[in-house]
């Protein structure tokens, strides 16, 4: 098992290099799960202010990585229980996707992984677009290893099954 150090209880975070090292990836995964790129700048920027008041208890019993991807997905989650949530209209609007979510002219793909249910999104999202793996997945989302790979593997399944067509390799 891979051993991480713990930072230093008593030193601020280096918010500047979270930001560049995470912002991006973080935008885009909230946006993929949130579909509204507002409200995903909103969750990116909680994430911030979560990590940077919770900094000091980050045991480095993971990657920073992963313990950050934690805390903004458990960001959207709450986001989508929240009250407001359901008052809103939840369509997808692709033309309003970031550049760096959206830089491919046939939206087909996208459309299809934003309809999957948040548990094989997730998934999804965090082994392809964030390349973290199965086993880093697994502790983000806080669950055994062997959940990640079937539901990878029933993600990935329910796209074929829908972009049947949509490419020679499907």
């Amino acid at each position: 098992m891979i051993s991480m150090t713990a930072p230093d209880r008593n030193e601020e975070p280096d918010l500047q290099r979270l930001i560049s090292d995470y912002g991006n990836s973080l935008l885009r995964m909230c946006f993929l799960y949130l579909k509204d790129i507002r409200l995903a700048e909103d969750a990116v920027q909680d994430t911030f202010v979560k990590v940077y008041t919770s900094y000091s208890q980050f045991e480095g019993k993971s990657s920073e990585k992963t313990w950050i991807m934690r805390i903004a997905i458990n960001i959207c989650k709450n986001y989508l229980r929240s009250s407001w949530w359901r008052r809103i209209d939840g369509s997808v609007i692709l033309e309003n996707i970031p550049a760096e979510v959206h830089d491919v002219e046939d939206d087909t793909l996208l459309y299809q992984i934003i309809k999957l249910s948040s548990k094989y999104k997730e998934v999804l999202l965090l082994y392809y677009y964030q390349d973290m793996k199965i086993r880093e997945i697994a502790e983000v989302l806080q669950i055994p290893e062997s959940t990640v790979a079937v539901r990878l593997k029933r993600a990935r399944e329910s796209l074929k099954g829908k972009l049947k067509g949509w490419c020679e390799d499907a």
